[in-house]
C-alpha cells in the first residue's frame, strides 16, 4: 500500500543530499545541472561524462566538444559556488575544502531538507488516512480493518521517519568530517 510513494520520499531526499558539497568531489554535485544544449535544457549527465580523478577534482568531458562553453556557463551559474577551469576539450572543477562555518551551514541545510521530506511523509499519511476513512464510510472495509490499516500506516510512517533521520545524520556526519 503506497510503498512506491514512501520510497519516492526517501529517494528524493537522497538525491537532494547527494548534490550538496561535502568538501569531497562527487559526481552527484554536478550531474543534474541543466545545460542549454541543442535548443533545449538537458541534465549535464546527458551531455557529458563526469569523472572523479581524485577526492578534490571533478572532470567534465562533454561528448560534443562544441558544448564546452555552455557546460562551463551552466556549472558556473548553477548556484553551487563551483568554478570550472576550461582545459580546451574538457572542464576541471577543483573542490575547495569547506570551512567550519560552511560545514555548519550545510549541516543546517541537511536538517531543512530532511524536515521537508518528513512533511511530505505527513501529507502522504493524511491522504492515506482519508482514503481509509472513506473506505470505511462506504462499507468497503470494517471498523476492525480500519484500525488495522491505520496501525500499519503509523508503523510505516515511523519507519519512514527513522530512515529519513538516519540518512540526514549520515550526511551531516559526512559534512562535518574534516
Amino acid at each position: 500500500m503506497y510503498q512506491e510513494e514512501f520510497q519516492n520520499i526517501l529517494n528524493h531526499l537522497k538525491e537532494d543530499l547527494g548534490g550538496l558539497r561535502t568538501g569531497r568531489a562527487n559526481a552527484a554535485m554536478v550531474e543534474n545541472i541543466m545545460v542549454d544544449a541543442y535548443g533545449a535544457k538537458m541534465a549535464l549527465k546527458g551531455v557529458a561524462s563526469i569523472n572523479i580523478p581524485d577526492s578534490r577534482t571533478i572532470v567534465v568531458d562533454p561528448w560534443d566538444k562544441s558544448l564546452v562553453k555552455e557546460v562551463e556557463n551552466a556549472i558556473r551559474n548553477s548556484g553551487k559556488n563551483l568554478n570550472p577551469a576550461n582545459e580546451g576539450n574538457f572542464l576541471r572543477i577543483a573542490i575547495p575544502a569547506l570551512t567550519e562555518e560552511s560545514r555548519k551551514e550545510l549541516a543546517k541545510l541537511v536538517g531543512e531538507k530532511a524536515e521537508t521530506a518528513k512533511i511530505r511523509g505527513r501529507h502522504l499519511r493524511e491522504t492515506i488516512k482519508d482514503e481509509i476513512l472513506s473506505a470505511e464510510e462506504s462499507k468497503e472495509i470494517t471498523e476492525d480493518q480500519r484500525f488495522r490499516l491505520q496501525d500499519d500506516l503509523d508503523k510505516k510512517i515511523t519507519d519512514l521517519n527513522a530512515k529519513l533521520k538516519e540518512i540526514a545524520e549520515e550526511k551531516e556526519a559526512e559534512i562535518m568530517r574534516v
